[in-house]
């Protein structure tokens, strides 16, 4: 059946256009039209004078802020479900479950529930992200120390096998590991993203784009720059990888995501880095108003949502909301070779956040089925 949204502000690829309808048939798009060309036969569907953009990507979430959905410490097929049920409900089409620094048999645990779910994933579901355990101690963060190692090649080449292709991106120390462990996880298609690292300017010269392709959450978890010791981060805006950051202002400052923004343009993209309370396991997250932390004080994973970093893209860090989306669904989608998602075009599978001018989400359209009943 072909459906017409209209009747709303339609943002994508960095522009709003108004007075213009969304032709959908099962789950892509077919075109975008004036409203007074939707043909006859079309259903229509009124949103109400909302904005309609494409579905937010999420590359980096443990769990479901405010649920009991947190993977990342209990890696079953329970808990991804209902992780891709709240993601769904908050516009988030797309999201990389991801498990920290923990035991080997952990890792497998998540290997294993992510191939069980698969098969009952309603499409949200991307895949795993492995932030760990090949980082470096010096830049551990909230990841326990006694988990941390450097990566074999005969580990990865298990994990890959076992995984059968459900581990679609790692964060490891790039100055910690062996060339073999590197380009074998380049050769297999695993996005390498440099986090929790210690790397000086040099090693980081060498590495960005050589084969790591990304930096995991700027400026948490590496050396601060320095006029005579710059570090990794003037390495980064040179080199100008894509680049993830948590936008909720306790992480990293406002002024410093501005500064980021300016350096790294279309390579910028959020990520919530979210997780949930837990009183078990090995990260035991505790809520505390308005951030999580481990029960030693560590700040740990966010509260945010996807919708909710792009709030604070445009009304915090001076970000105009079309470029905002930009950074919550084209690059991550970009990034991580997803060529039908991140927009609103022709041949684009049908995957919308609905939201109004408060950043409510108001509907989700995931593969072309609209999730909720469009409301004034």
């Amino acid at each position: 059946m072909l459906s017409a949204y209209h009747n709303t502000t339609i943002i994508t690829n960095g522009q709003q256009l108004t007075g213009k309808a969304v032709l959908v048939e099962g789950d892509t798009v077919q075109a975008i039209i004036p409203e007074n060309e939707i043909p006859a036969t079309a259903h229509k569907i009124d949103l109400k004078g909302n904005y309609l953009a494409p579905g937010l990507i999420d590359l980096q979430i443990y769990g479901a802020p405010g649920t009991p959905y947190f993977f990342g410490g209990t890696p079953t097929v329970a808990m991804l479900a209902g992780m891709e049920q709240e993601l769904i409900k908050q516009g988030c089409t797309g999201f990389l479950a991801t498990i920290a620094t923990n035991s080997d048999d952990v890792v497998d645990q998540g290997i294993a529930a992510a191939k069980a779910f698969r098969k009952q994933a309603k499409g949200a579901f991307l895949g795993l992200h492995l932030e760990g355990p090949y980082l470096n101690p010096k830049r551990r963060g909230a990841h326990p120390e006694k988990f941390i190692k450097k990566g074999t090649l005969a580990q990865v080449q298990q994990w890959l096998e076992i995984a059968d292709g459900e581990i679609r991106m790692m964060t490891i120390a790039p100055e910690q590991q062996d060339a073999e462990v590197i380009n074998y996880l380049h050769q297999q298609g695993v996005i390498l993203s440099s986090g929790h690292s210690n790397a000086t300017y040099a090693e980081a010269k060498s590495f960005i784009n050589k084969p790591v392709q990304a930096i995991t959450h700027l400026y948490n978890a590496m050396p601060q720059m320095h006029h005579r010791e710059p570090g990794i981060i003037p390495a980064i805006f040179e080199e100008r990888p894509y680049t993830s950051i948590v936008a909720d202002g306790i992480h990293v400052d406002f002024a410093m995501i501005r500064m980021a923004k300016r350096e790294l343009g279309d390579k910028l993209f959020f990520i919530t880095d979210a997780v949930a309370e837990a009183a078990e396991g090995t990260y035991q997250h505790q809520f505390k108003g308005d951030r999580y932390t481990m029960p030693d004080g560590t700040l740990s994973g966010s509260c945010l949502t996807m919708l909710k970093a792009v709030q604070n893209g445009v009304e915090r860090a001076g970000i105009d909301l079309p470029e905002a989306i930009n950074m919550a669904s084209l690059y991550p989608a970009q990034l991580a070779g997803l060529n039908k998602k991140g927009s609103i075009a022709p041949g684009f599978n049908a995957d919308f956040i609905i939201f109004g001018p408060g950043f409510e989400v108001v509907g989700t359209v995931l593969q072309g089925d609209l999730t909720q009943t469009i409301k004034q």
